[in-house]
């Protein structure tokens, strides 16, 4: 079960679907908000409304058991869904994400300075969804890196293209739903546990993963070579190839 980044939606496990499906039951979809899905009369959303979407998705699909895979928002939705259905986990992959919006003196110069809630919020409204997306594109690169963002031209045309067709208050309640995402009971996950990270992520992604490590019993970290915060788009053979040996260890 492939879950898919904030702004984005399916397709950007094209290159996992294409790998994998020969060999595995794939599944992937669309978070409420984004994608074919599309946005929701929920007046805000929270991570554990994204978990309890997958736990009826699977429930519906007669999915016992998973392996699940989430990016960045997936990956934060991947660690409430192990909190609440944790019978339904066989084993877990974290990639690109992060634990908390404030473990970091970065994370709390972003949330409570730089990028409040309540200015981000009058942000949104005052650009509308264009101007906004070209602003947060703008933003990555110049407070992360072009390697964070991705040097891939493919893989930035498409999270621009996603992001356009994301409606104004979706943009504000998936925000909501991150800002307000703060660190769960890792300790308690007892199922065979990977942390993947691009080399190029941020420097407060990289302590994120480390005390996901530190937390997870057992989790192994490992780093996506050339990779930004899209890993699995931007190295596709080099992610599959780590996923592939993950899965090979999972009982």
């Amino acid at each position: 079960m492939f879950v898919h980044g904030a702004f984005m939606d399916l397709h950007m496990w094209d290159p996992q679907i294409e790998h994998f499906a020969d060999r595995y039951q794939v599944i992937r979809y669309d978070l409420r908000g984004h994608g074919k899905t599309g946005p929701s009369s929920a007046s805000t959303y929270r991570m554990e409304m994204f978990a309890d979407d997958l736990g009826a998705l699977l429930e519906a699909l007669d999915v016992l058991q998973t392996i699940l895979c989430g990016l960045s928002l997936g990956g934060m939705i991947a660690q409430a869904f192990a909190m609440k259905y944790q019978p339904m986990l066989k084993a877990l992959v974290l990639v690109d994400t992060a634990v908390s919006t404030t473990l970091t003196l970065s994370d709390k110069f972003q949330r409570y300075i730089l990028f409040p809630k309540w200015m981000m919020m009058a942000t949104i409204r005052l650009f509308g969804v264009e101007r906004f997306t070209r602003f947060s594109l703008w933003a990555a690169k110049v407070t992360r890196s072009e390697a964070w963002l991705s040097r891939d031209v493919g893989t930035r045309s498409y999270l621009e293209d996603r992001m356009l067709r994301i409606t104004m208050e979706e943009y504000m309640k998936i925000y909501h739903a991150i800002y307000e995402f703060d660190i769960v009971d890792l300790e308690t996950i007892d199922v065979p546990t990977l942390i993947a990270i691009g080399e190029h992520e941020s420097g407060s992604v990289y302590r994120h993963a480390e005390e996901m490590r530190r937390l997870i019993p057992g989790a192994q970290k490992i780093i996506v070579p050339g990779a930004g915060h899209t890993s699995n788009m931007e190295k596709p053979a080099e992610f599959n190839t780590i996923l592939d040996e993950f899965l090979a260890r999972c009982p």
